[in-house]
């Protein structure tokens, strides 16, 4: 498999049982399978894509809303993740398509800004760079390298503690 036989398109009703089977295998656990399956039912995603090799399913991106808080009405964005690969497709730039594929998606949506809680070597390869440098905090305790922000907009986000959906929650 190469990179050019990775199609990108958005999720269709059929690959909800595929997307659940791809989160489970690249985590390991049933975990963000379940919290996907909650947001959806939920009505908390802004984009999801799928990766598809040879008609198969073989990543999964979801962006969800966040704002910038303390309060849930401060100026909205998108929340990377989860992002899913099966583990025999890894390493061979599904995620990088899918996060390229979907951050462009969004810019033309007029999105201002998407975050992410992630490896601080992989998402700065994308653009994304330290969130504190544009005065952005995680709502939870994390590494400040790991909060990353990508502006999809030409004026940077509010400074602000990012608030995720309460579904989010639901995942140690």
């Amino acid at each position: 498999m190469s990179r050019a036989d990775v199609s990108i398109r958005p999720e269709e009703p059929a690959d909800v049982d595929a997307i659940q089977s791809v989160n489970e295998a690249a985590f390991g656990r049933p975990d963000e399978a379940r919290l996907v399956a909650l947001l959806r039912a939920r009505g908390g995603i802004l984009l999801s894509l799928v990766a598809v090799v040879d008609g198969r399913v073989v990543g999964h991106l979801l962006f969800t809303p966040v704002s910038i808080g303390p309060g849930p009405d401060g100026p909205r964005g998108a929340g990377l993740g989860p992002m899913a690969v099966r583990p025999e497709c890894q390493r061979r730039g599904v995620g990088s398509k899918l996060i390229v594929d979907g951050t462009r998606r969004l810019r033309e949506r007029g999105c201002p800004f998407v975050v992410v809680l992630g490896h601080p070597e992989y998402y700065p390869r994308l653009g994304f760079e330290v969130a504190s440098r544009h005065g952005l905090r995680c709502q939870w305790e994390v590494p400040d390298t790991a909060f990353m922000v990508l502006p999809l907009q030409p004026s940077p986000p509010m400074p602000g503690v990012v608030m995720y959906r309460d579904e989010f929650s639901t995942v140690t």
